[in-house]
Formats: structure tokens, C-alpha cells, sequence
């Protein structure tokens, strides 16, 4: 690919992206591509405050309603197609601009994303067997037999990482140490293009009533009924859309585990706590970067 300069645009949800992006790509002639891990759905348009049609006519974006509700996305897939994106706008000489809030995406814009240790069906089908019949903590105990120099930052606590890592283990009869600095030698997708980092950021206060503000848009827009025939269309068969703030909560509504009359409440107090989370992981995971308001 050709080098060049990746402008990139992060944030928290509900900090106001979108516009900004807007503004930054009308002046500069610029391109977006998205990062966010929602957005390639055709139909999550309400809940993941989609861009407007209006805003994607005036500029183009990339990589937005490209997959059917009950479609899975990929890091690895993901990867290829932003890589084709940023070739073929950089081609015809555009800025390029990325944008999103979602971690396991905006990584690949900045290092390595996935190890080359391959992984035989028959260790999956190993680690897979011994979770179902010992549970999570089994694992971790094979783990840590494994890694008698710890485990490192592994969260312990999500067994779907922590069968991952077992298998990585088992498959190259190596430590995570080990694995975890070969991973850092390798290069990125975009290794040699220089990447401009920007996160924009807000008062709590001031986000906090965005947060309000947004849901209660995307409530009068018609979210309901944005579920409703998301679910007709297979959403269920996507677990990582299904359980992505607003669409989960609403499912709960239709489904009655949830008081209609809580809906909003519960929507809000979920768009905090994922944003406590998002500015940990700016704050511990992202390179040094600016920050704007």
C-alpha cells in the first residue's frame, strides 16, 4: 500500500464524532472510514445514531451498511476491507479520515492485530470440552500451569478470552510472555503510514446530557420499532449486535424482562458505564495522543 498520513477521530459514545467529522472532512476534502463496530449493519440505524443519509451523501463513507443484520464481522476481515478503503482514497489523492469508538477496530489503525499462532480444530474442540465439562476455572488452572510466571494482564474473568489463550498456549507450546512479545514485534496493518491521533472528549456533565439527549432521539425516531424489524431480519443470530446498548435493552422490553416505563433509565445508566469504560481504555490502551473538545 501506498504510505501516507491516517488522520484518525476517537471518543467515547454520545461525544459528538459524527459532527465533528463532518466539519473536519468538508474542509479538507477528506474521506471517512468507520471504526465502529456497529455501523456496518444494514438497519442499526437509530440505536447506533448512524451518520444521515444527508451527511454520507456530501461525504463519503466507508464502510457503513455493509452487512446484514445476521452477518458477523471480524478483525481479520475487517482489516481487509479497511486496508482496501484507505488504498483506494489515498488513490485519488484524499485525506483520510477514521473514525469510531470501538477498541478492537481503531487497533488495527495503530499495531498488530492478530498473532500468526494457528490453532488446530482438534485444541479447540480440547479446551472447548474441558470448559463445558469444568468450567472456567479449569482453564485458567491449566493456565496458570502453563504460565508459572503469571498470566499478565489476561482478564481471568471472561472465559471466552481465557480459552483463547489456552488454546494459543497449547497450540505453540509457548508461554503468553512469550507470545505476547512476538505479537508486539510484528508489524501493523498500516505500518509506515504515519497515523494523527485525536480523541475528543467532553466535561462529564456536558456528557452526561448528551447521553440523555441521545436516547431520548433515538426513542421518539422510532427505536422500538428499529428492533422490532431487526429482529424479524435475524438479529438474535448476531449475539454482539443483539447485546449492543439500546438494542439489548429494548429486546428485554419486548421480550418482558424489562417495565416499558424503565426503558430509558436503562438505556442511560448502560451508555455511562460502557463510557467509563471507553475512557479506561483511551486512558490505558491508546498511544499518546491529542485531546479536543
Amino acid at each position: 500500500m501506498e504510505t501516507g498520513t491516517l488522520h484518525v477521530l476517537t471518543g467515547c459514545t454520545a461525544v459528538g464524532k459524527s459532527e465533528r467529522a463532518i466539519g473536519w472532512a468538508l474542509e479538507r476534502g477528506a474521506e471517512i472510514v468507520s471504526c465502529d463496530s456497529l455501523l456496518f449493519y444494514r438497519g442499526m440505524d437509530i440505536g447506533t445514531a448512524k451518520p444521515p443519509a444527508a451527511d454520507r451523501a456530501r461525504i463519503p463513507h466507508h464502510l457503513i451498511d455493509i452487512l446484514g443484520v445476521a452477518e458477523r464481522m471480524d478483525v481479520a476481515r475487517y482489516v481487509a476491507l479497511a486496508r482496501a478503503a484507505v488504498g483506494d482514497i489515498s488513490g485519488r489523492g484524499r485525506p483520510v479520515l477514521v473514525v469510531g469508538g470501538s477498541g478492537f477496530y481503531l487497533k488495527a489503525f495503530l499495531g498488530p492485530v492478530a498473532d500468526t499462532v494457528a490453532v488446530p480444530p482438534e485444541i479447540r474442540e480440547r479446551v472447548a470440552a474441558l470448559l463445558g465439562q469444568a468450567g472456567p476455572g479449569a482453564l485458567v488452572v491449566e493456565l496458570r500451569r502453563l504460565n508459572p510466571e503469571g498470566l499478565g494482564a489476561l482478564d481471568t474473568a471472561n472465559p471466552r478470552r481465557v480459552a483463547r489463550a489456552l488454546e494459543r498456549c497449547l497450540a505453540s507450546g509457548r508461554p503468553l510472555a512469550a507470545l505476547a512479545a512476538d505479537f508486539a514485534r510484528q508489524p501493523g496493518p498500516f505500518a509506515g503510514w504515519r497515523v494523527s491521533l485525536q480523541r475528543l472528549d467532553a466535561a462529564p456533565a456536558e456528557l452526561d446530557r448528551r447521553i440523555g439527549a441521545r436516547t431520548d432521539a433515538m426513542l421518539r425516531s422510532g427505536l422500538v420499532e428499529e428492533v422490532r424489524g431487526l429482529l424479524d431480519a435475524g438479529l438474535r443470530n448476531n449475539p454482539s449486535a443483539a447485546r449492543a446498548i439500546g438494542y439489548r435493552e429494548v429486546i428485554a422490553m419486548l421480550e418482558g424482562r424489562l417495565p416499558a416505563s424503565s426503558l430509558r433509565e436503562a438505556i442511560v445508566r448502560s451508555t455511562r458505564a460502557l463510557v467509563k469504560k471507553q475512557r479506561t481504555w483511551f486512558r490505558t490502551q491508546l498511544p499518546p495522543h491529542s485531546v479536543v473538545a
